[in-house]
């Protein structure tokens, strides 16, 4: 079947499932949708009441009726039901000719993923209503996103820092070489600077608090224009709602584990890197990307302990999805880094 006909019948779609955001790429048309992962339910009856920004709204303000939840955890799929209906939502968004051949759909999955896993995921797009689902490893679609010559006998290495996992990832001649994928990520810094305000001021943190202060002071090394910010949660002895004031340097000493383990991933995948590959990525340098690429001095950060360039790529964002997009677009020549099976 021609391209042109395929393209009368169903779009072809990629998703990058991320555990904070869900980014979804037409073919032709780019990302048409970028929402939060999360789904609001009624408690009784779990019918759907909101996705997307709409529910990440309701997150920590809910009556006992309704309950928030993220379908994502760590890369893979908490809460099947809850993540296929959030994709078939999703789906129905962009895909509007519902009356035609359903969409090709490719999903972007963490390159440390079980088979089980995987499975889940691709049962989760045959339910949201795709014709044939195909896997790409979040590295790889990372790195085609950024625009890397990954076929080439090149090294390439690409660090995408998301909301669940870190994957960290040597890639060449169209594969990966070496890799590491920890579930250390976004999700992590937001715990770390609630546990580290609860031990450090006895003061409890929202999760949405907990990111706005990662966004508004986080950082991985000392900058130049570190500020002081106002930080409101309840305080754990009197119960009453309470503000104090923070440095950059203490909110960078609370992210100070998570940054270490993702650090130290870099580090173990250069270790498993043959030498000659290992060469050309001193010359090429790093390339950062995902959510977590944001993270003020991230960059500097890892240059600092491997003493190799690091660059971020203009969009850390939409790299994978773009990426994802990119096997869409040329899918006869990209065939190679996805793997499809059958629907039992």
């Amino acid at each position: 079947m021609s391209f042109p006909l395929r393209s009368l019948l169903g779009r072809d779609m990629a998703v990058d499932l991320g555990t904070a955001n869900t980014l979804v790429y037409v073919r032709g048309k780019g990302v048409l949708l970028d929402e939060p992962s999360v789904v609001a339910l009624a408690a009784q009856t779990h019918e759907i009441l909101a996705v997307g920004t709409e529910a990440k709204r309701m997150h920590g303000r809910t009556p006992d009726a309704i309950s928030v939840v993220r379908p994502m955890k760590d890369g893979v799929i908490a809460d099947f039901e809850a993540c296929e209906h959030m994709l078939r939502l999703f789906i129905q968004q962009v895909h509007r000719r519902r009356y035609f051949t359903k969409p090709r759909l490719v999903v972007c999955v963490p390159s440390a993923i079980t088979s089980v896993e995987q499975r889940a995921v691709r049962e989760a797009g045959y339910q949201a209503g795709a014709r044939q689902v195909f896997i790409v490893e979040e590295p790889m679609a990372a790195a085609l996103g950024a625009g890397l010559p990954v076929h080439e006998p090149t090294g390439n290495m690409i660090v995408d820092v998301g909301g669940g996992t870190t994957e960290v990832a040597v890639i060449a001649l169209g594969g990966i070489v070496a890799s590491r994928s920890i579930r250390t990520a976004g999700d992590d810094m937001d715990e770390a600077i609630v546990a580290w305000f609860k031990k450090e001021h006895a003061l409890l943190l929202g999760d949405r608090t907990a990111e706005d202060l990662k966004v508004e002071a986080g950082s991985a090394f000392p900058m130049p224009d570190e500020r002081t910010v106002h930080v409101r949660g309840r305080d754990l002895v009197g119960g009453l709602p309470r503000t104090v004031d923070v440095t950059a340097a203490e909110v960078r000493r609370a992210l100070e584990e998570p940054v270490a383990a993702i650090v130290d991933a870099v580090r173990g995948t250069l270790d498993l890197t043959p030498p000659e590959l290992a060469g050309d990525i001193m010359d090429r340098g790093i390339v950062l990307t995902g959510g977590g690429a944001l993270l003020r001095g991230l960059d500097d950060r890892i240059r600092h302990e491997t003493d190799i360039p690091v660059h971020v790529v203009d969009d850390p964002l939409h790299s994978v999805a773009l990426g994802a997009g990119k096997c869409v677009e040329e899918f006869d020549a990209l065939q190679q880094v996805l793997t499809s099976e059958p629907r039992r």
